[in-house]
């Protein structure tokens, strides 16, 4: 029987907002497995003592990125972890953006602002502030031009911190289009879905946002399947990847635009897809080695 963690996050005292945890556990238990959903970052779990973790909804990691990765790393030295640490590690920064852009994949254009960088920003065209390390918007806000001076507090805020910021341009397609998420699993597409946009003019950075506004199933074309291969392609050293999710945008072109690269903890959405419930377990086994 294979011992395999889900590993999660303590919410507390919040409920989990992971709704498709619970059917995971009990569907690998049903086919066989000692599966158990674990906290990351407690302490007293035997990581040795499982045949695989699986990284499913660590959705505080991006404010304690480095904790996180070392964690990952302790993990993957005892017991196979999916995704591998050394692919956390990589994807928890997203100047991955930029390796990605010199390797030919189409991406959102995107520039950073380190701690002590001036306030180079943009002034003839809408655009987004953001966090190298974030997730759910968290630290995210659009600005117009005339919004430079809030534009500049935020970069204050998030410099004191420590973070670096990405400045993009917004992607009007997005209002149209939506951002599409391709979600695979086991090495294929296991399904995709589309949501309209996060963030509405005039909403503060550190305000709470809805993650996924009017999340809805969707058939990805075939230039957008091709976007996503080159991108999965071009991680670094090719490694086996369990899961993977690429968010795409269209540009400027209206040809979609790699916005995001989820190797980490990627919502699966279950709930709107129950039919992937039987490939993704039995991915999770055979990675198992069941």
């Amino acid at each position: 029987m294979p011992r395999i963690a889900l590993v999660t996050y303590d919410p507390r005292p919040e409920p989990s907002k992971d709704a498709d945890l619970p059917v995971l556990v009990a569907a690998l238990r049903e086919a066989g497995a000692d599966a158990r959903a674990e906290f990351w970052d407690d302490g007293d779990v035997d990581w040795a003592g499982y045949d695989l973790a699986v990284i499913r909804s660590t959705w505080d990691y991006s404010w304690r990125a480095e904790e996180f990765t070392a964690w990952a790393e302790r993990c993957g030295k005892v017991t196979r972890l999916a995704n591998p640490a050394e692919v956390v590690r990589w994807n928890t920064d997203k100047r991955y953006l930029g390796e990605l852009a010199a390797a030919g994949v189409p991406v959102v254009p995107t520039r950073y602002l380190a701690p002590g960088d001036p306030a180079d920003l943009p002034d003839d065209h809408e655009y987004v502030v953001k966090p190298t390390s974030g997730a759910g918007a968290r630290y995210a806000a659009r600005y117009t031009p005339e919004q430079h001076g809030s534009a500049v507090r935020q970069l204050e805020h998030m410099h004191a911190e420590g973070l670096t910021a990405m400045v993009q341009p917004y992607m009007r397609g997005i209002d149209a289009g939506g951002e599409r998420a391709l979600q695979f699993f086991g090495g294929r597409l296991l399904h995709a879905s589309r949501k309209r946009a996060v963030l509405a003019p005039g909403t503060a950075f550190d305000a709470d946002k809805v993650a996924h506004p009017g999340l809805e199933p969707w058939t990805p074309t075939p230039a957008e399947l091709s976007v996503a291969e080159r991108a999965l392609a071009a991680v670094p050293d090719a490694p086996e990847l369990l899961y993977a999710r690429v968010d795409l945008v269209d540009g400027e072109d209206w040809q979609p635009r790699v916005m995001e690269l989820e190797l980490v903890e990627p919502n699966l959405f279950l709930f709107l897809h129950p039919e992937s419930l039987t490939p993704v377990v039995e991915a999770v086994l055979r990675a198992a080695g069941r």
